[in-house]
């Protein structure tokens, strides 16, 4: 079922569907990391919890907003409008990006608050060096895929598993981490833990989250084509000489007795019968 709801209602459902995301990311994390000095072994906590977090929250709030929970998701859906499909308008997506990246500082200092920590501490841990950005552009690149692909072959119910699953696979198998979110990286910055992002750090994140996202659409038109299915153009208008079935109008006796005539035998509305 999906809800018909006004803008600022869709913006207050991206705003706490993008918080709590990084209350499971980051909180997930700082559990993880104080549970256990293997980093390994926390890496797998945090990726199930926040696979198993994100599918839900999807779940949860795409019938209201779409659940984009993140501004490059938001630009495919603009660009979709943009070429003749369904999505979102210029002013609806400015909004949404504005909601997830306040949600995403919202979820990270709730976060901190929530495990003992100062909030609006900024992280220290610096994530640089090409490998990582490339690692970044992959991630993106990948969610986007998933995501239009989906759409584009009829099957967007598949979309919250198949987001989560992505998701939980990409932070291991990208150098980055797959953090495949401008607005959560943003928030990431406010959380000094394991899952955090130095502040200088961000530039380049969202410059090669942003790319990844153009090529993942970039690859979902070339390998499933520019239209997805449901925004397909109308079937063409027979052409000249094609043969034609016109409505007749045909008289109808209603049977004797029965309700809703003008009497026992009398005539009714006329009904309508194809004949060829």
């Amino acid at each position: 079922m999906t809800i018909h709801a006004s803008l600022p209602r869709r913006a207050v459902a991206e705003l706490i569907g993008t918080a709590a995301l990084l209350m499971v990311v980051i909180g997930s994390g700082i559990q993880a990391a104080d549970l256990s000095r293997d980093t390994g072994v926390a890496l797998v906590a945090n990726s199930l919890a926040s696979a198993i977090g994100l599918g839900l929250i999807i779940t949860l709030f795409e019938p209201l907003s779409g659940a984009h929970l993140n501004p490059v998701v938001t630009l495919t859906s603009w660009w979709a409008r943009r070429t003749g499909g369904e999505g979102l308008g210029g002013r609806e997506a400015l909004v949404y990006t504005a909601a997830q990246t306040a949600g995403a500082i919202g979820g990270a200092v709730l976060a901190e608050l929530m495990f003992g920590h100062a909030p609006g501490t900024f992280s220290t841990q610096i994530r640089g060096g090409g490998h990582l950005l490339v690692g970044e552009i992959v991630a993106t690149a990948g969610l986007v895929l998933v995501i239009q692909g989906l759409e584009r072959i009829g099957r967007p119910k598949l979309i919250p598993a198949a987001v989560a699953a992505y998701i939980a696979a990409a932070i291991w198998f990208t150098s980055s981490g797959s953090f495949a979110n401008p607005a959560g990286t943003i928030g990431r910055a406010f959380s000094d833990s394991f899952t955090g992002i130095a502040p200088q750090s961000l530039p380049g994140f969202v410059a090669a989250q942003l790319i990844g996202g153009v090529l993942g659409l970039a690859l979902a038109a070339l390998l499933y084509g520019g239209t997805p299915r449901g925004t397909q153009d109308a079937p063409a208008a027979p052409g000249p000489g094609a043969e034609t079935l016109e409505p007749v109008p045909v008289s109808v006796a209603e049977p004797a007795g029965s309700v809703g005539g003008a009497g026992p035998a009398g005539p009714v509305n006329a009904a309508y019968e194809t004949i060829g």
